[in-house]
């Protein structure tokens, strides 16, 4: 059994205000509440969350654990604004980035989804296709930045200043309305 530990703590303001979400001492009853982007009736381990001490300190990104080839479905409609599945190698080293397959998906309200470390030629989507939310998008796999295979999950838009800004986002589980965290199973219920 292997245990990371950490004292890096993110300077990011977001950081505070994700940890009061997920414990639900503030609510938050006006964004989007997104899909599960795995099929439905299946559950997936948490691995990182939003501000992880791993490779998350400055992320408001989640990562599902997942054996290469699950299904990943789209968390919302929107339209595919990229697409890269050429991506051939994955490992825990910088140099394999540039490997790394996604698709990013863009929503009606400016926010962009991505969805990273797709298998390679994982994508079952191409640029410009509408996908609605539920829908079939690729295959999870070990591609790029990566120690295992997974799916590694992030919602950013622009501000004002054309800066990209992480959105923190909470998902429909079999158990409710939730900001999810680290170390536990989510359950997609039929949507």
């Amino acid at each position: 059994m292997i245990f990371l530990a950490g004292c890096y703590v993110s300077k990011d303001p977001l950081r505070k205000e994700v940890k009061l979400l997920q414990k639900g001492i503030i609510k938050d009853d006006t964004s989007y509440i997104y899909a599960l982007p795995y099929e439905n009736n299946t559950s997936h381990l948490l691995i990182q969350g939003y501000f992880s001490r791993l490779s998350h300190k400055e992320r408001a990104a989640l990562d599902f654990k997942m054996k290469r080839g699950t299904k990943i479905c789209a968390a919302r409609d929107g339209v595919v604004i990229r697409a890269k599945e050429d991506g051939d190698r994955g490992g825990w080293n910088r140099k394999y980035r540039p490997y790394g397959n996604v698709i990013v998906i863009q929503h009606t309200d400016g926010t962009r989804a991505g969805y990273w470390h797709l298998q390679h030629n994982g994508a079952l989507v191409n640029v410009g296709d509408t996908v609605r939310k539920g829908q079939l998008i690729a295959l999870s796999g070990k591609t790029g930045y990566t120690f295992l295979p997974h799916l590694h999950f992030i919602v950013w838009t622009f501000n004002a200043k054309g800066e990209w800004q992480q959105v923190p986002t909470h998902f429909q589980t079999a158990k409710g309305i939730k900001y999810l965290r680290p170390l536990r199973r989510y359950r997609k219920p039929n949507q």
